[in-house]
């Protein structure tokens, strides 16, 4: 794999929300007085703008919808972007990426001025060569990211045939695809069953990926921790 550019995801590929998203979300659900659905069920709403992903939850509705993602962004600031925490081994990946010239932007489906206050606060914008995301929170595009990634190769002017979009979410691998961009899958996020199947390469952990894009020999050169299965939505 010969790359250039990487277009990463952000919440469960380089951020582990440690639960600041799911439990947001099921306390803005409770503060509005519905049913709390689980853990495991507001997990598969982790990818999607909310606008989309709140939608299939009993008892959100059109008049609801806004006040909902207003008490769940309030608390996400105020304590779910602290909590959240860097996976092991992001770091030094994303160094070792710009010290070989590779340019690094994220893609993620959040408004991208939250994206940009999240990644600030976890020190990871110097990192970065830009930063997309959706325009505000009512998902106008439903869950798809083919625009955001599309925006971010016209953006940075980049080969699609030498960049390569790292995602946890099928809705990373299916923008991939739609913009003939290779895609890595990572397993340490809120994949649900076997949904990374269709990406390109699968990998296990934050060593794997970095000799995938940079290869064994650049990667081993550079101190790259994490070697063993991340801890993070799994």
């Amino acid at each position: 794999m010969s790359v250039t550019s990487v277009l990463f995801d952000l919440d469960g590929t380089l951020v582990d929300p440690a639960g600041a998203i799911t439990s947001g979300i099921r306390h803005a659900l409770v503060a509005h007085g519905l049913p709390d659905p689980g853990e495991a069920r507001v997990e598969a709403l982790v990818g999607p703008p909310l606008q989309v992903g709140l939608r299939t939850l009993d008892g959100v509705t059109d008049e609801n919808i806004d006040s909902i993602i207003a008490t769940y962004r309030a608390r996400y600031e105020e304590v779910g972007m602290d909590d959240s925490l860097v996976y092991p081994g992001i770091v030094s990946l994303l160094e070792a990426l710009r010290h070989e010239n590779i340019y690094v932007a994220v893609t993620t489906a959040k408004p991208v001025n939250i994206a940009r206050l999240l990644l600030e606060r976890k020190g990871l914008t110097e990192h970065l060569d830009a930063i997309h995301g959706n325009a505000d929170e009512h998902g106008s595009t439903g869950s798809s990211k083919t625009h955001i990634v599309a925006e971010a190769l016209s953006h940075g002017d980049l080969e699609a045939s030498s960049s390569v979009v790292v995602g946890d979410r099928y809705y990373d691998l299916d923008a991939a695809r739609e913009n003939s961009v290779a895609s890595i899958g990572v397993a340490w996020g809120f994949a649900q069953g076997d949904e990374l199947a269709s990406a390109d390469l699968q990998v296990e952990n934050v060593s794997e990926l970095a000799k995938a894009i940079l290869g064994e020999h650049i990667a081993r050169s550079f101190e790259i921790e994490a070697s063993v299965m991340q801890e993070g939505a799994k």
